[in-house]
């Protein structure tokens, strides 16, 4: 059986001890890290997740495309 305990800072029940980075390691950091630096990495984060969309959008372009049967002909 689980041991329910209460968040301080949520006041939500969480159950059991919960990982080390969400009990101890992202408060630290939350902690020590400046406002503009939470932002740039929020931001880095964005970008990245923006990056990745722009390589599924060509891959998704590429495979879509029609592909012409046969060759071009001019007559004349």
């Amino acid at each position: 059986m689980e041991e329910k305990t209460e968040s301080a800072a949520t006041g939500q029940a969480q159950a059991g001890p919960g990982c080390f980075f969400c009990t101890t390691a992202l408060p630290l950091l939350e902690r020590c890290w400046s406002e503009a630096t939470r932002d740039h990495f929020r931001n880095s984060r964005v970008e990245f997740l923006k990056g990745i969309r722009s390589l599924l959008d060509e891959r998704i372009a590429a495979l879509s495309k029609e592909e012409r049967k046969g060759t071009h002909v001019t007559v004349e």
